[in-house]
């Protein structure tokens, strides 16, 4: 089944500042050859099911590995059936009606 997520993952205990821990995160993301996009408040994922649902976990075992011991995350997803749809699609067809407006 095809899926797009919405992933914010929140290291607990680190400090303030958690973008380094992020950075390992997007890697994780970007060397799973899925389609992502990274945004101030998270990652968009998009795939199969049990790819992106992967990534997910492997981005907490690459975490905990760094001794962050505690994390936190958050997840849209977005599924559907009756036709095969991506990111990109579902952000050209509102920038379609924001021209025809």
């Amino acid at each position: 089944m095809h899926v797009i997520v919405d992933l914010c993952v929140v290291p607990m205990g680190v400090g303030v500042s958690v973008s380094k821990y992020i950075a390992v995160c997007e890697r994780v993301i970007r060397d799973s050859g899925l389609h992502s996009n990274l945004h101030p408040h998270g990652t968009n994922i998009e795939g199969e099911w049990d790819d992106v649902m992967a990534v997910v976990k492997k981005c907490h075992e690459v975490l905990h590995d760094m001794d962050v011991i505690r994390i936190s995350s958050s997840m849209r997803i977005g599924t559907r059936t009756d036709r095969k749809q991506s990111m990109l699609s579902k952000v050209q067809s509102v920038e379609e009606k924001l021209r025809s407006e």
